[in-house]
């Protein structure tokens, strides 16, 4: 088993001939302040799985902070069937939009994904404070 791709972006869709279409990649976010919001963002996994890899298999994704607690988790399934021989390994997509992420301090966050019992260091975000407008610092 092999993650293939592991990302975020603005939006994701698998199209009808099959091909993954992404739009919007980033590894950085700007924030006013902390917490900070992500009104919505889509985490992307590709898993590509071994030929003798077959049936249910236990996935988690989670997005640890700069301190190491965890913010984010998503837990799913995947099943996995038998592919034919000289033809594609089986695979996995996962396309998982995620609403209202929040992130407690500015920082590096990182996806960390465990299949099968490994575990897997997906792509950081980096969480960035914005400097205030020139002539804002200090208002209250």
């Amino acid at each position: 088993m092999e993650l293939q791709l592991a990302l975020f972006c603005d939006d994701a869709q698998e199209t009808p001939d099959g091909k993954l279409d992404v739009k919007g990649v980033f590894h950085d976010l700007f924030a006013p302040g902390f917490p900070a919001l992500q009104e919505r963002m889509v985490l992307i996994l590709v898993l590509d799985w071994g030929k003798n890899d077959r049936g249910q298999y236990n996935l988690k994704a989670e997005l640890v902070a700069p301190d190491g607690s965890v913010v984010l988790t998503v837990d799913g399934h995947s099943d996995v069937g038998p592919q034919p021989d000289g033809g594609p390994p089986a695979r996995t997509r996962l396309v998982m939009p995620l609403e209202k992420a929040v992130f407690p301090k500015p920082g590096r966050y990182h996806l960390r994904v465990m299949v099968k019992g490994k575990r897997f260091k997906g792509p950081s975000l980096h969480l960035v404070e914005m400097e205030p407008p020139v002539g804002e610092a200090g208002k209250d």
